[in-house]
């Protein structure tokens, strides 16, 4: 007996054999018969699911093998005849008579006589060294039934000697290692380097097989992390046994093994190793508009919060991506003007080229309007899960809108950053895009352009563009300065150099000019989440009690929340205020509104998902920045799910207050920036000057403002995995998110209160499935979750009085949890058996905790407005 031991992501094959020392490869003995008993199991499941539970089957057979013929000139070339016999297939789990799909039947009812009698048909392979090097068989038979051929082959691959090769089987090219003992031959391989004819796309995909002893299993697990992690199991065995050995008299002679098979079958024909893929046939499918029409209903924007939509946005996906360009744009032209925006967004997330080249012809983005349409498929491109090189190309055309060309700018920043993560950064569009942005800033004098390229930059996280956002980080116009500095900081902190944490040392601590609250707040930001310096930490802790009044508070807070929560400059922290210089009462007992807070969202097993809010005051009592972010973080992949930012400036000659230093100069101005999944959105101006923001005052109705709203494509998996057995499973997850991200300020002369509004509804649903479909059998498992839910962040501020009344809430309203899990099996006649189980839950609501100042604050606002 034999015992291997492997770790995922590995496939361990071991064999024992009597190997002869004097053969350079393994060899068949001359004139005898081997019957091998082989059974191939294969079952899906979930991981609360029992064994009996598990969807599938399982099939045996007797194989045999016998010597056809050996290269008198190489006695390692051997031609081996297979023939496989005895097939059964039954359940791979105990089922009732009634839900028994295999009750009533015989292997040739459920194969086909044609079917079975190519399966018993003998096969011819060459065996050289140990590895299966042609497979010969009759080119008309069946798909199916070659790739089951293929399978038995591969079995039979191994060598005698130690060593490191690229080798092919049923799974496609995969590197395999062996390990030779005595009598003992172990053969590694690894999956993930397998390459096979099907080459899917991911946003994110873990794979681990396994296949030990005498016995082959591969457990794929693919794992998806979305807030919570979606598993789905497929289980596969395969086992092989000598039953019997007997004496043979057979023998073919020739001089080369092309001349022998042609001698033994005229009709044999070679075939590769590698598992080849069926043709898809779908009778009686539905066609892209009849799925249109059962479904455009849920896509109507009153149901973009429902859970309806995402899973309808799901199923319209998969059918887009089966479409012709002529259909969609059938589709495209038949759509009320209502749901036409979230046909825009499904039809950009399919990202084939048909639904890519439908899209350029129904948007002409040469002409100013149709505005709104062509920012949706500005932002799903931006969403893309396998964006390619055509979709960036596509952005480089003629655009007749100023509003519509920054979207685009910042897009491609965007699509730059996804099309280097997969290794595409020296495709020539690529290239020609990365030298369009890096130039961008510096070749215009028009502000609203250069905020667009760095904008864009801060999308493309390029590392040859820190020099240029360092340098912009001290620039005179605080707009520049903002966007740089908060676009450094999404980069990895290994990359912030010295050089560029002196740039920012010198903005927060204005040893060149004077620089504007927000910008040397957000500078300082940067500074503590980039590896700092012991002196730079002490330095950043001594500004405080020197600062203007809030911004003494803010970074007060910054300090307490990065102790609390543990941040990686904590103990730096902590060990500066070891020095009573800098932790002593003067310093740590300033008044202010300004905040930063961080907290738990949800913290449990792999997943952790965490919440900040920052928010910094003028003087005077206006609100100048509010930044609200949500991570999401898993097995070390960190995911920027959300960040929604207002800023507001030079409003302090409405309550005829004094600007802070460096601010006199300012033009009124409020706005929105919002960060979605990674990406950049064009910020969103509620008013700007002061005429602008007298006639808006005057007319605000209270609605919020919106700044993103659509069906988003947040995770797509598609892959085929060739299993050594020769069925081939293709596995498929899709996330998609309903979502309506709106905001707004209210500001109040008369009651002299200002109430600043990030409302976020959202619907998310997640689908995963596998189905191994042998042609005449096939089986599917589909696991799903949705959830329907809001978050309201709201901040009120009184300022009848001074100190003024700051309130901030942060509510989380109950929202429905449904999970649900569907397993068919079905053969190509008869019933199917389905099993479908489903829970619903309901998540109560709450408000996430800030710190105890802002609750008192909020009792004496709530108190004060009675």
């Amino acid at each position: 007996s034999t015992y291997c031991r492997n770790s995922s992501p590995l496939i361990v094959y071991c064999m024992s054999a009597s190997l002869n020392s004097a053969s350079k490869g393994p060899r068949l003995d001359d004139g005898r018969l081997y019957r091998f008993r082989y059974g191939v199991e294969l079952g899906l499941n979930h991981p609360k699911g029992t064994a009996k539970g598990s969807a599938g089957f399982q099939f045996s057979s007797d194989v045999d093998i016998s010597l056809a013929w050996r290269n008198p000139e190489n006695q390692d070339d051997q031609l081996l005849r297979v023939q496989i016999s005895n097939f059964q297939i039954q359940n791979v789990a105990q089922r009732s008579r009634k839900n028994n799909i295999f009750h009533d039947t015989t292997t040739e009812s459920i194969l086909g006589r044609e079917k079975l009698e190519a399966l018993q048909r003998p096969f011819m392979l060459l065996w050289r060294m140990g590895k299966v090097r042609n497979l010969y068989t009759h080119k008309a038979e069946p798909m199916t039934v070659k790739n089951l051929k293929r399978g038995v082959a591969s079995m039979l691959m191994m060598q005698l000697n130690s060593g490191k090769m690229i080798e092919a089987d049923a799974s496609g090219k995969c590197l395999v290692e062996y390990k030779a003992t005595k009598d003992q031959v172990v053969r590694t391989k690894r999956m993930d380097s397998c390459k096979n004819q099907e080459i899917g796309f991911t946003t994110h995909s873990q794979v681990s097989l396994d296949i030990t002893a005498n016995k082959v299993q591969q457990i794929h697990t693919i794992v998806f992390f979305l807030l919570l992690l979606l598993l789905i199991f497929i289980s596969f065995s395969i086992h092989l046994s000598l039953s019997l050995s007997l004496s043979l008299r057979f023998w073919a002679a020739g001089k080369d093994a092309v001349s022998v098979v042609k001698s033994l079958d005229p009709k044999f024909f070679s075939v590769g190793v590698i598992s080849e893929k069926g043709k898809s046939q779908c009778k009686g499918c539905p066609s892209l508009m009849d799925t249109w029409k059962a479904i455009r209903g849920q896509l109507e924007p009153k149901s973009l919060s429902k859970s309806s939509a995402p899973r309808s946005f799901l199923t319209l996906i998969q059918q887009l991506r089966k479409a012709s360009k002529a259909e969609i744009l059938k589709v495209l032209r038949n759509c009320s003007k209502t749901a036409l925006p979230q046909l825009v967004d499904a039809v950009t997330s399919a990202q084939t080229a048909s639904s890519l080249s439908a899209m350029l012809e129904f948007l002409d983005f040469s002409k100013a309007d149709g505005m709104m349409l062509q920012e949706r498929f500005l932002y799903a491109c931006g969403f893309a899960s396998h964006p390619t090189e055509s979709m960036l190309q596509a952005l480089l055309g003629k655009i007749g809108s100023n509003d519509i060309k920054e979207s685009v700018v910042i897009i491609m920043g965007a699509l730059v950053q996804k099309l280097c993560r997969k290794g595409g950064c020296d495709l020539p569009t690529v290239i020609a895009v990365k030298e369009q942005l890096l130039a961008g800033p510096d070749s215009t004098q028009d502000e609203a352009e250069v905020q667009m390229y760095l904008l864009a930059l801060k999308n493309s996280l390029l590392p040859e563009a820190i020099p240029l956002l360092a340098r912009y980080a001290e620039s005179e116009t605080g707009a520049f300065s903002t966007i740089a500095i908060t676009a450094l900081q999404r980069y990895d902190p290994l990359l912030i150099t010295s050089e560029v944490r002196q740039a920012l040392n010198r903005v927060y601590h204005q040893n060149r000019r004077v620089y504007e609250k927000n910008v040397r707040a957000a500078a300082a930001d940067v500074i503590l989440s980039s590896s700092p310096s012991y002196m730079e930490v002490r330095n950043l802790l001594l500004s405080i009690g020197h600062l203007p009044h809030e911004m003494n508070k803010y970074m007060l807070s910054k300090v307490q929340d990065i102790m609390r929560f543990e941040m990686p400059a904590s103990k730096l922290v902590q060990k500066a205020m070891e020095d009573m210089m800098i932790h002593n009462y003067d310093r740590f007992s300033k008044l202010g509104s300004s905040s930063a807070y961080s907290g738990f969202m949800t913290r449990g097993g792999d997943v952790v998902s965490t919440y900040s809010l920052d928010i910094l005051y003028s003087g005077s009592g206006i609100m100048r920045r509010s930044i609200m972010n949500i991570f999401g973080q898993s097995n070390g992949a960190l995911l920027h799910g959300l960040q929604v930012a207002i800023e507001a400036q030079g409003l302090e000659s409405l309550i005829a207050a004094t600007p802070d230093e460096g601010e006199e100069d300012l033009e009124s101005f409020a706005g929105m920036s919002a960060l979605l999944m990674d990406v950049q959105l064009r910020p969103v101006t509620f008013f700007k000057g002061y005429s602008d923001l007298m006639s808006k005052m005057f007319s605000m109705s209270g609605d919020p403002i919106n700044v993103v709203k659509g069906l988003i494509l947040l995770t797509d998996h598609s892959q085929v995995i060739p299993l050594q057995s020769g069925l081939r499973a293709a596995v498929e997850f899709q996330g998609g998110l309903g979502i309506d991200i709106s905001g707004g300020m209210e500001f109040s002369l008369w009651y002299r209160e200002s109430k600043t509004s990030v409302n976020n509804r959202g619907a998310l649903v997640v689908v995963g499935n596998v189905t191994v479909d042998a042609d005449f059998l096939s089986v599917s498992l589909e696991v799903s979750f949705d959830m329907e839910a809001a978050l309201d962040f709201i901040t009120t501020v009184q300022f009848s009085n001074y100190p003024f009344l700051v309130c901030m809430q942060m509510d989380k309203t109950t929202f429905p949890f449904r999970e649900s899990v569907s397993k068919v099996e079905k053969l190509a006649s008869g019933e199917p058996f389905t099993w479908q189980r489903s829970r619903e839950q309901l998540v109560p609501g709450s408000e996430f905790p800030l710190h105890q100042e802002n609750s008192n604050m909020c009792k004496k606002v709530f108190d004060s407005s009675w």
